[in-house]
């Protein structure tokens, strides 16, 4: 009897839980939808870029409602589907989509409930890495990355320098964005800055709000190396959508970049998310892009690829263009070298003491440009000019270019403070000896002893010669 009390309690239990999930999938009630239509319609009314066209799929939706569109739909889930299906087929927008929200705990507009969304957001920013989902270098030193979003910069600037950094002695670089939906204008303009040296105006940002226009141009600098020359591809898909439809839109139209793959999404209204009520939210575009070569968006087209592909060929695809490209990148790199480096060793062979000082300056500047030679390279030169070839005064030249270059280096100025004692300029070497301490402190530089012991030791040859 036991035995059947339990079974028995356990079906009336079973019943009842099903009977109140039953009750919970009817609790939209015609005043529900109706209210959700309204708040729709109100916050498409009040912040919809384009205010006609809210206006016209206000009167769809109640129109849909009138005829018993929404009748049968029972949860919240089905409810948002159909309703973006409504506002969309009118708007035609595709960043327009109701949502049902994410189940919280703790009651809505609690102390509470700020914290646990506020978890949630972090939670999955660290699940996501800020968008910035694997960088490897493969064959032929072809970097790749795989980005998945483009994060807001204060979460996404230092994994975006991490990962360009991983890639800035690469040949040619492909970024896969075929899964990336979009995100932050900010961190699209902040990558494509890496990949300019000049000022370039890439894109606007058009408000209803204010009834301000934005403007989005390359930075001057990024937190790493530029590759204003690296042969650049990125693979595209149907799912590349909104901010990397704009990454994509803005290099093919600079000519920066090779698309390849599959025609993209074709959404260029920018906006955000906001809440029709505890269970619905909507994603509003208030703005729009506007390209300044163009003068248009890719809204409702897509931005079309260089290169067609299928979603399984793009990868291959790119890599093998990407593969060429930086052969044909090396061999263009190695000529520059040659050119440059040529035209130093000139300058070097037939200087002229109180003539070549800039000459040298200028050259020494176009191979650091290029990152032929560094502030190492440039001391190791001077150096060897100064201790192998015998050749002191090449060798002040070359040290006080290096000093214009790397002002802030501590050892760049004890470096020509030794080629000036060497060449008994003494006072001019103390000078450039003091220089070298004062940055060292600056900097902590570890070896501040020993800067400060070639100061006291040019002091000391000072108070001989006086």
């Amino acid at each position: 009897m036991k035995f059947v009390s339990h079974i028995s309690l356990l079906i009336v239990v079973v019943f009842f839980n099903f009977h109140v999930s039953i009750a919970q999938d009817k609790i939209l009630t015609d005043k529900y939808k109706e209210q959700t239509i309204h708040k729709l319609s109100q916050l498409m009314n009040d912040f919809y870029v384009f205010p006609e066209v809210a206006k016209l799929t206000e009167e769809h939706l109640f129109n849909q409602w009138n005829e018993g569109h929404f009748d049968q739909i029972e949860n919240d889930k089905d409810f948002a589907t159909a309703l973006t299906e409504s506002v969309q087929n009118i708007n035609k927008d595709k960043h327009m989509r109701i949502r049902a929200n994410r189940p919280y705990v703790a009651p809505a507009d609690s102390p509470e409930r700020m914290l646990e969304e506020r978890v949630d957001r972090i939670n999955r920013s660290r699940k996501s890495n800020s968008g910035f989902n694997s960088v490897k270098i493969m064959e032929g030193n072809v970097g790749y990355m795989d980005l998945r979003g483009f994060a807001g910069m204060e979460n996404g600037k230092a994994i975006a320098d991490a990962y360009m950094k991983l890639m800035n002695r690469t040949d040619a670089v492909i970024i896969d964005i075929s899964k990336n939906g979009g995100g932050s204008p900010e961190m699209v303009q902040y990558l494509c800055s890496y990949f300019f040296d000049q000022k370039l105006h890439l894109n606007s940002l058009y408000w209803r709000e204010g009834n301000e226009t934005r403007e989005f141009w390359t930075l001057d600098e990024v937190g790493g190396m530029k590759m204003p020359d690296v042969p650049l591809f990125i693979i595209t898909s149907n799912r590349t959508f909104s901010a990397a439809e704009e990454f994509s839109y803005n290099m093919q139209t600079q000519k920066r970049a090779t698309l390849i793959g599959q025609t993209t999404g074709g959404g260029a209204n920018p906006g955000g998310s906001m809440r029709i009520n505890e269970n619905l939210s909507v994603f509003i575009p208030t703005g729009k892009a506007i390209n300044p070569i163009t003068k248009t968006n890719w809204e409702g087209v897509g931005v079309i690829p260089e290169v067609k592909t299928t979603a399984e060929e793009a990868i291959d695809k790119s890599f093998e263009l990407a593969k060429k490209a930086a052969e044909r990148y090396r061999s263009k790199s190695e000529e520059r070298y040659n050119k440059l480096f040529l035209n130093l060793n000139s300058n070097l062979e037939q200087y002229i003491s109180g003539k070549s000082e800039a000459s040298i300056l200028q050259a020494l500047a176009e191979c650091q440009e290029v990152k032929l030679f560094g502030e190492g390279d440039i001391n190791s030169l001077g150096y060897k000019y100064l201790m192998e070839l015998k050749k002191p005064k090449i060798a002040e030249s070359i040290f006080r270019a290096n000093t214009i270059l790397y002002p802030k280096s501590a050892n760049v100025f004890d470096s020509y403070g030794e080629s000036l004692m060497v060449n008994g300029d003494l006072e001019s070497s103390l000078k450039n000896y003091q220089r070298a301490v004062e940055i060292a402190v600056e900097n902590e530089d570890r070896d501040i002893e020993l800067f400060q012991k070639n100061l006291e030791s040019v002091k000391s040859k000072l108070k001989i010669e006086k």
